[in-house]
């Protein structure tokens, strides 16, 4: 892991793969950490030439964290946003697209080829359409488009999601009891919820660095974000959009709305697949990504890679 400083932050970041290889960033969802791209998934896109970078988001990990800035009370944030005023928060994810951008600067990467998850996929989509001419290709992977017509979680997730979660230091494993319950609730029918698995990665992320205020901070910077749809459609990178058909937390009206939104866009739409990504369906999405990145070679101006 090596640290970086960029837009007014430290970002921390690690690499796989061939320097000389197309640059391939992978960005994290609301409240988890680069780890949550596995090694064998990062090993599995670098087996195929992309130099592969995964990161902490502000607010997470061994990046910058706002501990200075209180967390929002959420429900001024939504009052504020019925009644059309702009909500006084940290940061948005236009700063989060900022910080990425800032990560591919102080690599001296010109472009990349962008996959982000849940709110990596929305910050992805900014990148995407905000500077263009830094991205190769857009994968966005169980995100939305702030579309406030769309259909929202069930009530019951949205409790798991919210409810407060017990003290680490005093019941890790109430903690983890917590965060296991929720795991479980989002993830898809379609293959065996690994409890093991799932408890070693929410062990790692704990001990690494557990910050709920940042998680607050975060669902605040998406809440005022607001619809992307404008945006969206000027999108000319290609594009694939991958959603699970049983996702329970963004539903799949969601990645629908967001292949429509970006012209020419091809809807990945996995059964069985819930607000995760199972090991089971690494190879499946490593394929679809890369296929999407050979897209962008008529594009591509340096690097280029052999794909016969």
């Amino acid at each position: 892991m090596a640290i970086v400083r960029t837009n007014g932050i430290d970002l921390a970041y690690d690499c796989f793969g061939d320097e000389a290889g197309e640059a391939l960033l992978l960005i994290a969802g609301l409240g988890t950490q680069m780890i949550r791209w596995t090694v064998p998934f990062c090993e599995a896109l670098a087996a195929r030439g992309y130099r592969v970078i995964r990161f902490d988001n502000r607010d997470s990990g061994h990046s910058t964290h706002f501990h200075q800035c209180a967390p929002p009370d959420f429900g001024a944030l939504a009052a504020a946003l019925m009644a059309g005023r702009r909500p006084d928060v940290p940061y948005t994810l236009h700063d989060m697209a900022a910080d990425a951008i800032g990560l591919l600067d102080a690599l001296a990467i010109d472009r990349a080829h962008v996959v982000g998850r849940s709110m990596g996929g929305m910050i992805a989509q900014i990148m995407a359409s905000d500077h263009p001419e830094r991205v190769l290709s857009l994968t966005s992977i169980m995100a939305s488009t702030g579309n406030p017509m769309l259909p929202q979680a069930a009530p019951d997730v949205m409790a798991l999601m919210m409810r407060p979660a017990p003290d680490p230091v005093s019941d890790e494993a109430g903690l983890i009891a917590h965060k296991l319950a929720f795991a479980r609730r989002i993830a898809g029918n379609g293959h065996p919820f690994d409890e093991d698995t799932h408890r070693l990665l929410i062990m790692e992320e704990t001990r690494r660095a557990y910050d709920p205020g940042g998680s607050a901070r975060q669902i605040a910077a998406m809440a005022v974000t607001g619809d992307r749809r404008p945006r969206l459609a000027t999108i000319s990178a290609p594009t694939l959009v991958v959603h699970g058909a049983d996702d329970p937390l963004i539903l799949p009206a969601c990645g629908r709305d967001t292949a429509a939104s970006i012209p020419d866009a091809d809807l990945m739409l996995i059964d069985g697949m819930g607000h995760d990504l199972p090991p089971a369906l690494d190879s499946m999405v490593i394929e679809a990504i890369d296929q999407t990145a050979g897209r962008s070679f008529p594009l591509r101006t340096f690097g280029r890679r052999n794909r016969s």
